[in-house]
């Protein structure tokens, strides 16, 4: 699995436990849905900024992403 498949996966894992939907988080990260959609599937890499403030909307360290 490629490190853009894993963090996708790690996003979509963590959102699941929050019980967000992708449209509650892109809101929270201010990005698109489909951003997160894409991300989630490990669709392309995701920006430093954009994985940044997805982190801070879960409530969890850019590191916890990336883990």
């Amino acid at each position: 699995m490629t490190a853009t498949k894993r963090v996708g996966a790690r996003v979509a894992q963590v959102r699941a436990r929050r019980g967000m939907s992708q449209e509650a988080l892109a809101r929270a990260a201010r990005v698109n849905r489909v951003t997160i959609a894409r991300l989630e599937l490990g669709a392309h890499p995701p920006r430093l900024d954009t994985l940044d403030r997805i982190a801070k909307a879960l409530g969890v360290t850019l590191v916890d992403l990336v883990r």
